[in-house]
C-alpha cells in the first residue's frame, strides 16, 4: 500500500498530476473539500458537528476533519493506497494523520511537493482564470494572498515530512508527461 500527500501552491498542477497518479497506481483520492461536501450533504454526525462550527464562522477542528478522513479510510479498506490532496495543511494535522494511519497499519510513503516559481504560478492562474470562471484566479492581488497563505501555513508540513525523509521535491515546470515521470520515479523509490 502506498499513501501519498500531494502538495504545491495554487497553480502548481496538483489537479492534473493527481489524476495521473490515481490512474497509474490505482489510489483512492482524498480531498477534504469532497469529504466536507459529502458529510454536510448526507447530514452525518460529523457533518452536523462541522456545520455547527462553520455556521458560527469558525474553522472546523482537526479532530472532526480527521474523523472524516478515518471514515473514508474505513469505507475504502480494500484500497491499494490513498492520495491526500489539500490535507494535511498544518503540522498538527500531519501528526494526527500519522497516528490515524498507524492505527490502520500503514503510513505516508512520500510527500510529492510540486515546486513552481511564483511568476509562473501567477501566469498560470491568470490564464486559468480566463476560462475557469474562478474569481480568485482572475485577480493578481488575490493570487498573491493565496500563494502567501500557502507559504506561511503549508510549508511547515513539508519540513515535518522532510524530517521523516519523505519529502520529494519535484520541478513543476515542464511538460505534463515529464513532470509525471519525475513524480512516478519518486513514488517508486518510496514504495514499501
Amino acid at each position: 500500500m502506498i499513501n501519498i500527500v500531494l502538495f504545491g501552491p495554487p497553480g502548481a498542477g496538483k489537479g492534473t498530476q493527481s489524476e495521473n497518479i490515481i490512474s497509474q497506481y490505482g489510489l483512492k483520492h482524498i480531498s477534504t473539500g469532497d469529504l466536507f461536501r459529502k458529510h454536510l450533504g448526507e447530514g452525518t454526525a460529523l457533518g452536523v458537528k462541522a456545520r455547527s462550527f462553520m455556521d458560527n464562522g469558525k474553522l472546523v477542528p482537526d479532530e472532526v476533519v480527521i474523523g472524516m478522513v478515518e471514515d473514508f479510510l474505513n469505507e475504502n479498506s480494500d484500497a491499494k493506497g490513498f492520495i491526500f490532496d489539500g490535507f494535511p495543511r498544518t503540522v498538527a494535522q500531519a501528526e494526527a494523520l500519522d497516528e490515524l494511519l498507524e492505527k490502520h497499519n500503514t503510513e505516508i510513503g512520500c510527500m510529492i511537493m510540486l515546486d513552481v516559481p511564483q511568476d509562473e504560478l501567477k501566469k498560470r492562474l491568470l490564464e486559468r482564470g480566463k476560462t475557469s470562471g474562478r474569481v480568485d484566479d482572475q485577480n493578481e492581488e488575490k493570487i498573491n494572498v493565496r500563494i502567501q497563505e500557502y507559504l506561511n501555513k503549508t510549508l511547515p508540513v513539508a519540513a515535518f515530512y522532510e524530517n521523516q525523509n519523505k519529502t520529494c521535491k519535484i520541478n513543476g515546470v515542464g511538460t505534463i508527461d515529464s513532470i509525471f515521470a519525475d513524480i512516478a520515479a519518486s513514488i517508486e523509490s518510496h514504495m514499501v
